[in-house]
């Protein structure tokens, strides 16, 4: 099992900073945490959003691999929906060039309205075109279609995708599943099985909702503003031209006392590294899992807090997994 960092590149208002010096002190804090011993980083896809989310995750990829040497750089995920699957495999092979093979492709379904139509693509057909856009990229990389060739074959493609039906439909393709849902297990291998693959290459990955300090209770109250960020900006995008009602916003005071829902963004936990590593086991013991990643960054928090998180995230926590 791999630990990494996982990097959504936000810039809230609240805490804003010109851009150059958003992505500059992304692409340091990747060299870092890659000289810490970190396994690999995670670039995560969105549009539209007012804090400025990455949108384009190779694009940001390609600048990591040229800036480092020995990390794996994965995407966590891209809509591949929105773009022509020769695109992407073009894109895909040129950076596992640039970077000698160390490129994992996590793929999504998406969910946000407003994102499709920024492309012009048609929502409800998401899953569908998905599935195809899989199948086509493996094809245009493993057979040696697209030039430049990957460096990597086959190539490492994952599924970002929730639920049973989800992780079947993940199978039946032969990708690897990002969820670290045990329940997902059974219908994941059924699927492998119905696909005409081997169970036993099954293989899982996915996000832990954590961040690693010193003083878990007063690096939380110093997050709290940039996890209320973070919620209410995943609540928005999913409910923007949904035809559902805005949802009710999400204070800190809520944070605070607990009140707000479970089941719609998981909880964040900031821990010891003692009680990140017994909550990486808690979660993957017995699973098949390759890769788990953490934030590296909640909404642009604190410098000290992200800083600080990688390096115990790096050298404390990694060596005890």
């Amino acid at each position: 099992m791999k630990l990494g960092l996982y990097f959504d590149l936000r810039n809230p208002e609240p805490w804003a900073r010109p851009w150059p010096e958003v992505y500059g002190r992304a692409l340091d804090l990747v060299v870092e945490a890659e000289r810490l011993g970190a396994a690999s980083v995670w670039f995560s896809e969105h549009h539209l959003f007012s804090d400025g989310y990455l949108p384009q995750p190779l694009t940001f990829a390609a600048a990591a691999a040229a800036r480092t040497s020995r990390v794996r750089i994965g995407t966590a995920v891209l809509l591949a929906a929105l773009r022509p699957a020769a695109l992407v495999a073009e894109e895909v092979a040129v950076i596992d060039q640039l970077s000698d093979g160390r490129l994992e492709l996590g793929i999504g379904a998406g969910y946000s309205v407003p994102e499709f139509e920024l492309y012009n693509t048609d929502v409800s057909k998401r899953y569908g075109l998905t599935d195809a856009a899989v199948a086509e990229i493996r094809h245009l990389l493993d057979d040696g279609i697209v030039t430049p060739p990957a460096a990597q074959n086959p190539f490492p493609i994952w599924l970002g995708y929730q639920g049973p039906q989800g992780a079947k439909r993940a199978g039946r393709l032969g990708v690897g599943l990002l969820s670290l849902d045990r329940a997902l297990l059974e219908p994941y291998h059924e699927g492998l099985v119905e696909g005409g693959h081997d169970p036993a290459d099954a293989r899982t990955g996915g996000m832990l909702d954590i961040i690693v300090a010193d003083d878990p209770e007063a690096a939380f109250e110093r997050i709290l503003p940039h996890y209320a960020h973070q919620l209410n900006s995943y609540r928005a995008a999913a409910a923007a031209g949904s035809g559902r009602d805005a949802p009710r916003e999400i204070t800190i005071e809520k944070l605070r006392g607990g009140a707000a829902k479970t089941g719609q963004i998981p909880g964040l936990r900031v821990l010891t590294p003692a009680d990140a590593v017994e909550a990486i086991h808690e979660a993957t013991n017995g699973s098949p899992v390759e890769h788990v990643y953490l934030w590296a960054s909640v909404a642009g928090m604190p410098d000290d807090l992200v800083e600080r998180h990688v390096e115990l995230t790096c050298t404390q926590v990694a060596p005890n997994l």
